[in-house]
């Protein structure tokens, strides 16, 4: 039915009867569904000529492509090196992450280091600067030691030293003895007087690593043998992860880090040394032996240091911040030199730290009082209040095994 018929239809219909007006309406859709059914139809025909099509000319190229032997020489040379760039594109990031991370990043197992990083440098160039430039520094300023110790201590500043100038192997060296003797404090010292980075990591870290402790111990001294000046690296209860292997107790985890850490440390090195410290190095390992060259012994400090030590604490946390009236602090006038003795007499079996304790709580009293100066009353109240708790804490030691001073590292 043409479209005009149509039209006419529609405005006759209203004239029709209902059965004439719903015929009208039944050839009307048959006209409509037969005109999408032919557009559909031609639509399905068009789509198999561009199937045809397409197979036709893919076919006749694809033969083409087959028969001419330099082209597909060409792709394949070609997919070739597309494949082996992605490889080695990754190869090299892989590689270029490992040296950045080795160079910038600070180990996960290092607490405190004076290793300046790039990124260190970039926010704080002034400061780097000055570290750059400083002069060594005597191995033993502001350490108080006994004669024998102290001469043991500077021969091996001196030959730590030279080697570094001559860039020899360095020694490794194991210190023991209490808590508080000053192990971390000459290490840091013994760094400082070569030219030397230092860092400083403790054992109790490694062993609760698990197996991921094998690859922070790799990567602890991939990034020690980075260093340009030579790592001192000091490992503060080092035989918390070098404990006897033939115990029951140590895991397989522990076994393989202990592997990891004597592979790395067996052979001596010109890039770091090692300095080890621990109170009771008979619990160590015996494989440790073949990595330690020197042993030193660190005790607690004798009436005449620990009068050094006092005389030298009470200039550093009270006289000092005194005289320079920078700060709501001083110093009542009595025989400084008698005093200082006769604390020493009373701190016997302190260590170093401990007596350290001891003189910045003066000056926490001296900030707590209205006047802010410090008596010699105030001192004495202070002494033995002290004495009384270090008396405690050696009773818990002594009824209990390892109490709060074991537990503490070294310094």
């Amino acid at each position: 039915m043409s479209k005009d018929a149509l039209n006419l239809a529609q405005m006759q219909d209203q004239t029709l009867q209902p059965e004439q007006q719903s015929k009208l309406k039944q050839l009307v859709n048959e006209e409509n569904l037969r005109k999408q059914e032919e557009s559909m139809r031609k639509h399905h025909q068009t789509f198999l000529e561009s199937i045809r099509t397409a197979g036709t000319l893919f076919g006749e190229g694809f033969r083409a492509f087959v028969t001419d032997r330099d082209k597909v020489t060409a792709t394949v040379a070609g997919l070739t090196l597309l494949a082996v760039g992605v490889y080695s594109a990754k190869k090299a990031t892989l590689v270029a992450g490992r040296f950045i991370e080795a160079r910038l990043g600070k180990p996960s197992l290092v607490r405190e280091t004076s290793r300046i990083t790039v990124l260190e440098a970039l926010r704080h160039p002034i400061q780097v600067s000055r570290r750059l430039l400083s002069r060594p520094q005597d191995a033993l300023e502001g350490v108080v030691l006994s004669p024998s110790l102290e001469a043991r201590v500077r021969n091996i500043a001196i030959t730590t030293r030279n080697i570094k100038k001559n860039r020899g192997l360095y020694r490794n060296v194991l210190t023991y003895g209490p808590p508080g003797t000053g192990k971390t404090l000459i290490a840091k010292k013994l760094a400082l007087h070569s030219g030397m980075d230092y860092a400083i990591m403790t054992g109790g870290d490694v062993a609760p690593m698990g197996r991921e402790g094998v690859t922070a111990m790799h990567k602890l001294f991939d990034w020690a043998n980075t260093s340009r000046r030579g790592l001192l690296l000091f490992v503060d209860e080092v035989d918390a992860f070098l404990r006897k292997r033939a115990s029951e107790k140590i895991s397989e985890d522990l076994r393989a880090i202990q592997h990891t850490f004597l592979n790395h440390t067996r052979q001596r090195s010109n890039k770091f040394m090692l300095v080890l410290a621990r109170c009771h190095p008979e619990q160590f390992d015996w494989a440790i032996n073949a990595c330690i060259d020197v042993m030193v012994h660190f005790d607690l400090p004798q009436l005449e240091e620990r009068e050094r030590l006092v005389r030298m604490y009470l200039d550093k946390y009270v006289l000092t911040p005194a005289t320079e009236g920078k700060r709501h602090l001083k110093l009542a006038q009595f025989d400084y030199g008698r005093k200082c003795l006769e604390i020493a007499r009373l701190t016997e079996g302190m260590s170093g730290r401990k007596i350290t304790q001891l003189a910045v709580s003066w000056q926490a009293m001296a900030y707590a009082s209205k006047d802010g100066v410090l008596t010699e009353a105030m001192m004495d109240a202070c002494v033995q209040d002290f004495v009384q708790q270090y008396q405690q804490m050696m009773s818990w030691l002594k009824g209990e095994g390892p109490g709060p001073e074991e537990e503490q590292p070294s310094s």
